[in-house]
């Protein structure tokens, strides 16, 4: 970037907005699918939609200090909606879009909602469910206009309709935007991110404009990002990811943002997009490599064995490769025909080919799933960090990836081991405070400055942090040996047929684990062996598919036997649930985390069973439907014991 790095040019997202529009006003800013045609906006264009609607909502009384909800899928007028209103010196409040009205009254309670743009008339539906219990809501905005020709409520408005009247309030106040980003300091909240809510209620992350770029520089000259870039825009909006990527470094770096036409499309886009720079939470990467199992297992036997031979050439040498490592002559010989025949041709399919980095967080990664990407040559890197942070701790610099750790502080982070193990962070990335929350900002931040992540950790000999767990869950056996429930749960994960785990143990004897099976592989296996079920609950319950579960099971706990601290952690009993964890049912949060002490309390009976040696226990659960309404689901679930190794342990 030039001076402007500096400046106070580029010291809040307004004005790097409005400098992208000037300096960079032809290029393509943003991109969208819509009914099958991708639509574009140049930076100068997204810079007169953003001064419209920033001007509509003036119009309608949003002022300073206000906050706006955004609700939907990825729409670039909802990105341009996060700039307008932060153009005005208010902040934009993005709401998970798949969450159900009730879920999303406290965070619309609790930020003081007067105005909201939602995507469609589903969000619309959501809103209209709460305003009686939100008095406050004044306007609602929305952009999609399908289903919306009957909604004569005056409170309702077509963004078009908010867009025309902003550039007549801009054209007979046409120094008035201006003036106002000219207000805006670096110091002020741009977004406010509420947390996942996995231990209570969501608490709303204020961050600042100052916190996010420097986030978004530091991510940038790191990896050398420059404007060119594309990246397609698909993981929710509410989520910190989602925004250090889709938006703070695309309004740094100038580079494009793609929006696919929805959920079910995004793989297509992906390949038309062919993306070079890419994000995804581990279990996209997982559900990639299990389509990609599926498929080979229902390839012919030449392709089967072709494919088999290069993945060993590819395991052998592909990071080194990637790395810049030496490799002898005849593997990388035997790589480039292996990237001709199958790894070319797999990276097209999923849609990677032009990918120069891609990212994973949010959760660990199975070390045999992290280098299957690399070894194709899929420069995969993990990172480090949370909402408070802007997602910007550690960042695993090129040539030093390692499988088992997220790598090294990031530029201009601080990091450091409490004495009790958990991971302490320092730098310009720090939230403001939580909203209003005084106590609990307080709480969140040490004397020295540092804020407590809640994470359990340590540094390896070459300065790599190494996740163990969430600080609260790392517990003990009842014989000592420590005990890190998130840890089992990942390796666990690793394999295709293992969609969700939860392991239970702390202050216990032995291991024991919940399992929820993933339908797609686990169907996939059974029909290929001529066993027919009916749904879920039936594919679970077969005895082949708890043999298929243990196996894998068994293979984890002769992984655990070298883990040191943790080989007494092997799994012991298991079950596999009748149902699918899921949000909805409070379950999960919607960011896919397993809401622990929920589900052990919700699912109690099958605790004990698990630890007072039954072989099977009956359970009925009630359910949510996408529809809202409730029912149960019933079933008489197995418990198996599963084969653990003797722990070798080494005298002093």
């Amino acid at each position: 970037m030039p001076e402007m790095a500096s400046s106070r040019a580029g010291d809040t997202f307004p004005r790097l907005l409005f400098y992208h529009g000037q300096v960079r006003g032809d290029k393509t800013a943003m991109r969208e699918k819509h009914l099958g045609i991708w639509q574009s906006w140049t930076w100068s264009e997204v810079a007169e939609q953003v001064r419209a609607l920033a001007c509509g909502l003036a119009g309608m009384g949003f002022k300073r200090g206000d906050n706006l909800a955004i609700i939907g899928d990825n729409r670039p007028r909802l990105y341009m909606t996060m700039a307008a209103v932060q153009c005005l010196g208010g902040v934009p409040v993005p709401l998970y879009q798949d969450a159900v009205a009730n879920e999303m009254l406290f965070v619309l309670q609790d930020a003081g909602i007067r105005f909201a743009l939602v995507e469609d008339q589903e969000q619309v539906d959501k809103l209209l469910e709460l305003k009686g219990q939100m008095p406050e809501l004044e306007h609602l905005v929305y952009d999609d206009p399908r289903g919306m020709r009957h909604y004569n409520q005056p409170f309702i408005h077509d963004v078009e309709a908010l867009m025309a009247m902003g550039r007549i309030h801009n054209q007979n106040h046409p120094d008035f935007l201006d003036g106002e980003v000219a207000l805006g300091t670096c110091d002020d909240v741009s977004v406010m991110l509420y947390t996942s809510g996995t231990t209570g209620k969501p608490k709303g992350v204020c961050l600042t404009h100052k916190a996010f770029i420097s986030a978004a520089r530091g991510g940038i000259a790191f990896d050398g990002l420059t404007a060119n870039e594309d990246i397609l825009s698909y993981l929710p909006m509410a989520w910190v990811g989602d925004h250090l990527f889709s938006f703070a470094q695309a309004m740094v770096a100038g580079f494009a943002i793609n929006c696919p036409e929805s959920g079910e499309t995004v793989m297509t886009d992906l390949r038309e997009i062919g993306p070079t720079y890419y994000f995804a939470p581990p279990r996209v990467f997982e559900n990639l490599l299990t389509q990609v199992m599926i498929r080979m297992e229902d390839a012919s036997a030449i392709k089967q064995k072709m494919f088999h031979f290069f993945m060993a050439v590819a395991r052998r040498s592909g990071a080194e490769i990637l790395d810049g490592k030496p490799v002898a002559f005849s593997d990388r010989l035997l790589y480039l025909l292996g990237n001709f025949f199958v790894f070319g041709p797999l990276k097209n399919v999923l849609g990677l080919s032009r990918v120069r980095v891609a990212y994973t967080a949010g959760a660990a990664i199975g070390p045999d799933l992290f280098r299957f990407y690399r070894s194709i040559g899929i420069n995969l890197k993990q990172l480090y960090g949370q909402t408070e942070t802007c997602a910007y701790v550690c960042l695993q610099p090129d040539g030093q990836v390692k499988f088992d750790s997220v790598g090294k502080p990031a530029p201009g982070v601080e990091v450091k081991i409490a004495d009790n193990g958990e991971i302490l962070v320092k730098g310009p990335m720090l939230l403001k405070e939580y909203y209003k929350r005084p106590e609990a900002t307080a709480e969140s931040i040490n004397a020295d400055g540092y804020f407590m992540t809640g994470d359990a950790g340590l540094f390896d000999d070459e300065g790599h942090l190494k996740i163990i767990d969430r600080a609260k869950d790392v517990g003990k056996l009842s014989n000592g040996a420590m005990y890190a429930p998130n840890y089992i749960e990942n390796k666990l994960k690793f394999f295709q047929y293992i969609k969700e785990a939860v392991v239970f143990g702390d202050r216990r004897d032995m291991v024991c684990a919940f399992i929820n099976i993933d339908i797609g592989a686990v169907g996939n296996w059974a029909e290929r062996r001529g066993i027919a079920y009916s749904g879920y609950a039936d594919l679970a319950s077969r005895q082949e598919v708890y043999g298929l579960i243990q196996e894998c099971i068994e293979q984890v706990n002769a992984g655990l036997v070298g883990e040191g601290m943790l080989a007494d952690s092997q799994i012991h009993r298991f079950l596999i649930l009748h149902k699918e964890l899921d949000p909805d049912d409070d379950e999960l949060t919607r960011t896919r985390k397993v809401r622990r002490s929920f589900v052990a309390e919700k699912y109690a009976v099958l605790v004990d069973a698990l630890y007072s040696g039954k072989t099977s226990q009956f359970i009925e659960t009630q359910v949510r439907f996408e529809d809202g309404r409730t029912g149960k689901v019933a079933a008489d679930l197995q418990i198996r014991d599963v084969k653990t190794y003797p722990v070798v342990r080494h005298a002093a």
